[in-house]
């Protein structure tokens, strides 16, 4: 028996990831390759000619599980029935900014949006939050939008995630898939911390800890060099240094 379509709701639609993001849901690869979805794409008016775009391009390509798509710079349109919706759409960290320098304006983008989804989605709504800082970013969102149950509210840290794991991985000369147990503690902004303590890599003798196996002369205090400042190129490269979180 065919299931019904689920409406799934992309902010930011006509942005990298947002054009990234909308042929792999219709295609499957978020739902399963059985569920018929309907997609909502939402962004700022200045992009509704990129935003058409998009919806031409997933019109062209004829994915079977696709069964209807909406584009519109319309939050309440937007978000009218919606199951899921993957909150990507947010104000860009610019040059020299930190995290908190864009919360203020998103604040207001994401008490807009959670006001139309608390009125118009459905009653047992999922809700991604991807914009960055995106704990904060759920947090008004949960504010704004009180019937959604709060589990069914959460957000993104993933890139963080990848880039501890891909140094590691560097460091130690590994696959970035016999690393395991890395952490990221705290929000999405300078008060990060990247944590190792727990993080073990799969060597031809068995686990062992990640701190283990870092070459020794490397100091527990070295970690604030990280993470006090881990959204930055640079302090990338202060953990390839051997600046760790331990």
């Amino acid at each position: 028996m065919a299931k019904d379509p689920v409406r799934v709701l992309v902010t930011g639609a006509a942005g990298q990831i947002g054009y990234a993001l909308v042929p792999m849901i219709a295609r499957g690869v978020m739902l399963g390759p059985d569920q018929p979805v309907i997609l909502h794409m939402l962004d700022i008016p200045p992009a509704a000619e990129s935003l058409n775009g998009v919806k031409m391009e997933l019109v062209d390509a004829a994915f079977p599980l696709l069964k209807g798509v909406v584009a519109t710079t319309d939050v309440v349109e937007a978000c009218t029935g919606v199951n899921v919706a993957v909150m990507v759409g947010g104000f860009p960290r610019k040059e020299g900014m930190e995290r908190k320098d864009v919360m203020s304006k998103n604040v207001s983008i994401y008490k807009s949006q959670a006001s139309a989804l608390e009125k118009h989605a459905a009653a047992n709504c999922k809700v991604l939050v991807v914009a960055n800082p995106a704990n904060t970013n759920a947090l008004i969102l949960k504010e704004f939008a009180p019937s959604i149950p709060e589990k069914n509210i959460t957000c993104l840290t993933r890139l963080d995630h990848n880039r501890a794991l891909g140094q590691i991985s560097e460091r130690l000369s590994v696959q970035v898939s016999d690393v395991k147990n890395v952490i990221i503690w705290g929000n999405h902004s300078s008060t990060q911390y990247p944590d190792v303590n727990h993080a073990t890599v799969k060597t031809p003798a068995g686990e062992k800890s990640v701190r283990e196996l870092v070459e020794r002369g490397i100091h527990y205090h070295c970690a604030t060099t990280w993470c006090c400042d881990y959204q930055s190129k640079e302090a990338i490269q202060c953990l390839v240094s051997c600046k760790w979180c331990m």
